[in-house]
């Protein structure tokens, strides 16, 4: 048994709860300051109950967040680590951690639901409902993350009712294709619960309706094939998202990631962060892990070695080493500024009170940063910009408030309205893989034409089409791995020759290049070279062959202690059918 004691803010009250676990999948909350009795009296009470699940429990999956998400799938390198090279095992401090934070809101999640299901009658039913609803749409999420981390996994219904049984010690793992059939039965009731609109930045009805298009286009190749049902579902979720929610892209893609636009309409799912009261683990630190040091002025940034990939500049047609600074100064992708430094890169919204962030002023010029290493320290030639706030003065500007160590309260968005529209477009490819439908064609345009203003609209849409549009339009967001783990269900071989054709090393030489550039204007490459002799990951080290369907598929290892704890954890243990429909129920 053992005790985690987590202080949690609640929008608009502070509570203590407590954290009491026989294993990290069984975990619960024990209601050590409130019970039934003294809480959820109110709709007041059942709103901000419900608030701390946008961050505090998710608050140890911030880097497994991109480390899964990006170094895994090839778009950020930090040396040849375990996640670059494919060797991530069991005993991993990071994957134990983002272990425990997913089975942490599911625990969480359930509780809350339980308590605020069973409040008087004093709470409206709007307030209760919805309260609920954001409940299951956060386990659902919960859930998606680790089928798609883990494979197959156990289902933890209710953890009292796990607890009270006993068999925490002997709970067995559920088939991926029926945890997608659970992720789905739990979306199915919050829409149920939720209204078609809820206060900025909290989940609503069809925020979960686009989490439920993802999970069907996600479920339908679990079977070794894809399935055009499923596909047909994900577009009818979609289509549904785009047509009558009301929601809008923005205009500028960048402004998407400022402090000021954290709520904004395109931001369906976020972990909504707060650096507004020091409450440890309400806050984002990834600007900690993401930002080159001396990026604020609290000391908390030590990122410069962990860098977009130069596989991802090539996805944007960067190549370092055989163009000129023009071709990434000019490039009519607004999305590469929006997602990475380079040379010649100049950014209005970070440091404003001193004239816009240059980032090559920024490591050369010790008058305008007081901290110039006089070096570049990226091993590939570019630092990261997406979930960065900058400076003190941009994030109080930003949000009116101030930012600490470790602290920031910039929101780290799950999932986007522009991805919906490219789930659309994908789905409705179908199992042909192309589609000439106008609509899917429309819902394709309006993502990439934000972003390059003069691209013509196609008469047609191939699946690879979308599958490169995707890589740039979420770089950097947690995503692309599993975008691999899907494919992977039913075209494995595919997934296969793309990571490993990757270019997953760092330059040689270019801190040299660079600063004679700044100095000169000259870009001369002499002694610059690329990593030719490490050599691609063996990326069969995680992967898994489905028992049904004879394909090999991605996951990561269970933590160590679960398998020791629970031997039915092991990844050569194959999960078991469930009918979830029968066996499980919300009412």
């Amino acid at each position: 048994m053992k005790l985690n004691i987590f202080k949690y803010g609640l929008f608009a009250v502070v509570l203590s709860i407590g954290l009491t676990s026989c294993d990290d999948f069984l975990d619960r909350p024990a209601e050590d300051s409130y019970n039934e009795e003294n809480y959820y009296q109110t709709d007041a009470q059942c709103i901000a109950g419900v608030g701390y699940l946008y961050s505090s429990p998710w608050h140890d999956l911030l880097r497994g967040y991109f480390m899964i998400g990006e170094m895994l799938s090839g778009n950020l390198y930090a040396g040849q680590n375990a996640y670059v090279g494919f060797t991530v095992n069991g005993s991993d401090q990071n994957l134990k951690l983002a272990s425990a934070s997913m089975w942490s809101v599911i625990a969480h999640a359930n509780t809350v639901y339980n308590s605020i299901k069973k409040a008087p009658s004093s709470v409206s039913d709007l307030a209760r409902n919805t309260s609920m609803g954001e409940c299951l749409t956060w386990k659902a999420m919960a859930y998606f993350y680790l089928v798609r981390t883990f494979g197959e996994i156990p289902i933890i219904h209710d953890n009292a009712s796990s607890l009270a049984a006993g068999n925490y010690n002997s709970v067995q793992k559920v088939k991926i294709s029926d945890v997608y059939d659970y992720i789905i039965l739990t979306l199915e009731k919050a829409r149920e619960l939720l209204p078609k609109s809820n206060s900025a930045g909290r989940i609503d009805y069809y925020c979960a309706t686009a989490l439920l298009a993802k999970v069907y286009l996600t479920k339908a190749g679990c079977k070794g094939s894809l399935d055009a049902n499923d596909m047909a579902m994900a577009a009818a979720y979609a289509k549904e998202v785009i047509d009558e929610s009301g929601r809008k892209l923005m205009d500028n893609y960048e402004d998407v990631f400022r402090l000021q636009n954290n709520n904004s309409s395109e931001s369906l799912i976020a972990w909504r962060w707060t650096a507004n009261g020091n409450v440890w683990t309400a806050q984002n630190y990834l600007q900690c892990d993401l930002g080159m040091q001396g990026f604020d002025e609290f000391g908390d940034t030590w990122g410069d070695w962990t860098a977009p990939s130069v596989d991802l500049q090539e996805a944007f047609g960067i190549k370092l080493l055989e163009q000129q600074p023009d071709a990434w100064i000019n490039n009519v992708d607004t999305r590469l500024r929006g997602t990475m430094m380079l040379p010649g890169f100049y950014y209005s919204y970070f440091w404003q009170d001193k004239g816009g962030f240059s980032y090559l002023d920024f490591m050369f010029n010790s008058d305008y940063n007081g901290s110039a290493p006089g070096q570049l320290n990226s091993p590939t030639g570019s630092n990261c910009v997406k979930h960065l706030y900058g400076d003190a003065y941009d994030h109080v500007a930003g949000i009116g408030h101030s930012a600490a160590y470790m602290y920031n309260s910039l929101a780290t968005h799950l999932l986007r309205l522009s991805d919906v529209y490219l789930i659309y477009a994908e789905a409705m490819t179908g199992t042909s893989g192309t589609t000439t439908n106008q609509d899917a064609i429309d819902a394709f345009y309006a993502v990439r034409h934000r972003a390059i203003k003069n691209y013509e609209k196609p008469t047609s849409l191939s699946w690879s089409d979308i599958w490169k549009e995707r890589r740039l339009e979420l770089a950097h967001e947690g995503d692309r791995w599993f975008d691999y783990v899907r494919v992977s269900y039913y075209n494995p071989e595919f997934c296969i020759k793309d990571l490993t054709n990757q270019k997953r090393n760092q330059f040689w030489n270019l801190s040299d290049l660079y600063k004679n550039y700044y100095e000169t204007g000259s870009w001369t490459i002499s002694n610059q070279g690329y990593d030719e002799n490490t050599s691609a990951p063996n990326v069969y080290m995680l992967m898994k062959k489905n028992a049904d369907t004879g394909k090999y598929f991605f996951l990561l290892p269970f933590p160590t202690e679960d398998v020791t704890t629970n031997p039915n954890m092991a990844t050569s243990v194959d999960g078991i059918h469930v009918d979830i429909n029968s066996t499980y129920s919300y009412d």
